[in-house]
C-alpha cells in the first residue's frame, strides 16, 4: 500500500482525505452553529486550480455561476485520475482484481451518497445521469404504475424545467392534472395558495428545495405531513440546497428526493435519485438491458435486486467515484460551516446590489428569508442581461444570463430573462465588491450608449 502524504488526498478506491491543515477541526471537532462565520474562502481555494486562472486583459477570473455548476477541487480530480489511471474496469461483471477495485469504489461512492442525504440504506440511492433523469425516472415508473386520469400532481410556478416537462410529459400519456402553486410578494411559495391546491385528488407534489432564480427556501419538512394527510407522496429537488446545506431526507420526511453531482462539486454527467426502499421495490424499471436483470429468457425477463433494477447497462463508474469524492470534501468541511460562510456572502451580495439604482432582485431578501440561497437574478430598467453578463465576462467576470430554465417564473415576473450572480463557499468578498463595482460601471456605460 502507498503512504499518503501529509496533506495529499488518499485516493484508494475513491476515497479523498482532506488534510487537517487546509480544515482545521474538520469532522472531529465542528463549530457551533452560533459561531461567527469562517473565511472558508481562504481555506478552500489552494484546492480549486481553475480559481487561480488570470482571464481577459490579464484580470484575475471571478467565477459567480455556482448556480449553474460548481467548479471541482483537486481531490475530485485526483480520484477521477485515480480510477482511470489504475483501477479502470466494468463493475459487478468480472472476477479479475480490477473490476473487484472498481466495484468497491462504485459502490462505496453510493454509500456515501446514502449517508450524505440520511437515507436508512445505500439500496433507496439509484444512480442517474443528473436530477433531470431522476424525476423522469419516477415520472415514467412510479407515475405511470399509479395516475389516472384526473388525478393530480401539484407543482409551483418557480419550477426549473426539470420538474415541469417531465410531469407534462406524464399528463399528455395519462390524462393527469398539473396544478400549480403560487408566490408571494417577497418571492417565497404563497403556502396559502399551495393549502388551497392540495386537495383529494392530488397524488404526488414535487418541488424544488430551493429555487434557483428566486433563491428561496421552502418549507419541505412543513409541507410533507399536509401532503402525505391529503393521500399524496412529495418528490424534492434537491439540486440547489445539497451544495449549500445540510439535507435529510428523514427529517424532511420526503417520499422522494433527486440531486445532481455537478452541483456540488462532481463530476458532470452523474446524480442520483433517493426514494423508500418500499417505493423503489414497487416500482417497474425505467431501461431495459444488461445489468438491471436476474435472469433473462427470450420472451421474459426478472429484475435484479435493488438498485441496480433501475440501473441498465454501463454505468458512469468514475464519475460515481468522483461524486463520493466531492462529498468526503464537503462533509470534511461541515454543510452547517458552509451555509454559514455563504450566509454572510448573500448579505454582502445584496448589500452591493441594493445600492445600484434602478436593479430589481428577484426572491426574498436575506433579511425576509434568512436561509435564502447564496445567489441574486437581478434585472436592470431598460438593459438587457446578456448585453450585462457579456461585459463582464469582458472584466473576467463569469455569471448566468437568460431565463435560468425557468421560463414560467420570468413570464410570471414579466420578464424574458435576468443576470445572475451565484456564490458558493470558496467565494471571497473582494470578488463580491469587485463584481459590484465592475457591475456598476457596466450599467453606466450601456446606460450611456443605448
Amino acid at each position: 500500500m502507498t503512504a499518503t502524504l501529509p496533506g495529499q488526498p488518499n485516493v484508494s478506491a475513491g476515497v479523498t482525505e482532506p488534510s487537517q491543515a487546509i480544515f482545521p477541526g474538520a469532522i472531529t471537532t465542528p463549530a457551533p452553529l452560533d459561531a461567527p462565520a469562517e473565511d472558508l474562502a481562504a481555506l478552500t481555494r489552494p484546492d480549486f486550480p481553475l480559481l487561480s486562472q488570470i482571464a481577459c486583459l490579464g484580470q484575475p477570473l471571478i467565477y459567480l455561476d455556482y448556480a449553474a455548476t460548481s467548479q471541482k477541487p483537486r481531490q475530485v480530480l485526483e480520484a477521477l485520475q485515480h480510477y482511470y489511471g489504475h483501477d479502470n474496469a466494468n463493475v459487478h461483471r468480472g472476477a479479475h482484481q480490477l473490476s473487484a477495485r472498481a466495484t468497491e469504489g462504485f459502490e462505496h461512492a453510493r454509500e456515501k451518497v446514502a449517508a450524505f442525504v440520511g437515507a436508512a440504506s445505500a439500496r433507496e440511492i439509484v444512480y442517474t445521469r443528473n436530477a433531470s433523469e431522476a424525476i423522469n425516472l419516477v415520472a415514467r415508473t412510479w407515475g405511470e404504475a399509479n395516475l389516472r386520469p384526473g388525478d393530480e400532481v401539484l407543482l409551483s410556478v418557480m419550477e426549473h424545467h426539470s420538474n415541469l416537462v417531465p410531469w407534462q410529459l406524464l399528463a399528455a400519456r395519462t390524462g393527469c392534472v398539473l396544478r400549480h402553486a403560487g408566490l408571494t410578494e417577497s418571492g417565497e411559495l404563497d403556502l396559502d395558495d399551495w393549502r388551497s391546491k392540495l386537495t383529494e385528488r392530488t397524488r404526488l407534489v414535487s418541488l424544488v428545495q430551493v429555487s434557483n432564480t428566486l433563491g428561496c427556501l421552502n418549507p419541505i419538512a412543513e409541507l410533507v405531513p399536509l401532503a402525505h394527510a391529503a393521500g399524496a407522496l412529495l418528490l424534492v429537488d434537491a439540486c440547489q440546497s445539497l451544495p449549500h446545506q445540510r439535507v435529510n431526507v428523514a427529517e424532511l420526511g420526503c417520499d422522494f428526493l433527486v440531486g445532481s453531482s455537478h452541483k456540488f462539486c462532481g463530476p458532470t454527467g452523474m446524480g442520483f435519485l433517493w426514494a423508500r426502499e418500499a417505493l423503489l421495490e414497487a416500482m417497474p424499471p425505467f431501461l431495459g438491458g444488461g445489468e438491471m436483470i436476474q435472469d433473462v429468457e427470450l420472451d421474459t425477463s426478472t429484475w435484479a435486486d435493488l438498485p441496480h433494477k433501475f440501473e441498465a447497462g454501463t454505468p458512469a463508474i468514475g464519475e460515481a467515484i468522483g461524486m463520493g469524492a466531492a462529498i468526503d470534501y464537503l462533509q470534511a468541511i461541515g454543510m452547517d460551516r458552509i451555509h454559514a460562510w455563504e450566509q454572510r456572502l448573500t448579505r454582502r451580495l445584496f448589500e452591493r446590489l441594493q445600492a445600484i439604482e434602478g436593479l430589481t432582485i428577484l426572491g426574498p431578501t436575506p433579511e425576509q428569508q434568512p436561509n435564502r440561497a447564496a445567489l441574486a437574478a437581478f434585472s436592470v430598467e431598460g438593459l438587457h442581461a446578456n448585453d450585462i453578463a457579456a461585459l463582464l465576462d469582458s472584466s473576467g467576470i463569469c455569471i448566468r444570463s437568460g431565463h435560468h430554465c425557468t421560463q414560467p417564473l420570468h413570464r410570471h415576473y414579466g420578464l424574458s430573462g435576468t443576470a445572475r450572480a451565484s456564490l458558493g463557499f470558496t467565494t471571497t468578498e473582494a470578488e463580491i465588491d469587485r463584481f459590484g463595482e465592475e457591475l456598476e460601471g457596466t450599467i453606466g456605460f450601456l446606460r450611456e450608449h443605448s
